[in-house]
């Protein structure tokens, strides 16, 4: 708590920066793609978003096994914290993928592998949000939340890696492929790397502040259980 009081506000202001420069540099200081025109610039919240939804339930997923392995109470909190920005993240995905799907692909939806995968992911971040929710053993809460992020799990590495599995689906290859034929062009690719940094500091600071929330919340409920004890 003293170490991240001391780097709220210089973690804030770095993921300000970042995010404002991505952002500006990618929607008003990139030309329209030759074919997809001015939608491609939905890149820049698209795939930022995606990336954080996906990796925030593999962070929550680590600190998950942390606490079955080792009860550390800061790791299970930890893991709530996340699940917040996770599941927003999660929405603007589906929601930007949605808009740049309807001029693409002549719809807003289609339930091709990495779409169906990142939509069961939402709704298994709302699952592990409500199991918080509306339980008062904080003990056996983080069991079972930790089993559903084991579970969970399976649909992230899906959103992830399905358009490997599945070459059929709608949706396009890993936009930052190695491969030169499918990866964009670097007039887009470097503003797409700032708002990518943006949306991973912003992760941080959200998640941090969480974590710290979370601590605070059990410190008071313990004084409170030992004055009803008194």
């Amino acid at each position: 708590m003293m170490v991240t009081d001391r780097l709220m506000i210089f973690l804030w202001i770095v993921a300000g920066t970042l995010l404002v420069a991505g952002l500006l540099w990618g929607f008003f200081f990139t030309p329209p793609d030759r074919v997809q025109g001015s939608t491609v610039k939905i890149i820049f919240l698209h795939v930022p978003s995606a990336l954080i939804a996906i990796n925030a339930w593999l962070m929550m997923l680590v600190a998950s096994i942390i606490w079955l392995l080792r009860r550390h109470h800061v790791s299970a909190l930890a893991a709530k914290a996340a699940a917040r920005p996770g599941i927003c993240m999660a929405a603007i995905a589906i929601a930007t993928g949605a808009i740049w799907g309807k001029p693409m692909w002549g719809t807003w939806w289609a339930w091709e592998p990495r779409l169906t995968s990142m939509l069961i992911l939402f709704v298994t971040y709302a699952g592990y949000i409500a199991l918080w929710q509306n339980s008062e053993d904080r003990n056996r809460t983080a069991d079972l939340a930790a089993c559903l992020c084991l579970f969970g799990s399976v649909f992230a590495l899906l959103s992830r890696y399905s358009v490997l599995f599945w070459s059929q689906g709608l949706h396009q290859g890993s936009t930052l492929s190695l491969d030169r034929e499918t990866h964009i062009h670097n007039i887009y690719y470097f503003p797409l790397l700032l708002c990518m940094a943006g949306f991973i500091a912003l992760f941080v600071v959200l998640t941090i502040e969480g974590t710290r929330t979370e601590i605070r919340k059990h410190q008071l409920e313990r004084l409170l259980r030992q004055e009803v004890s008194a």
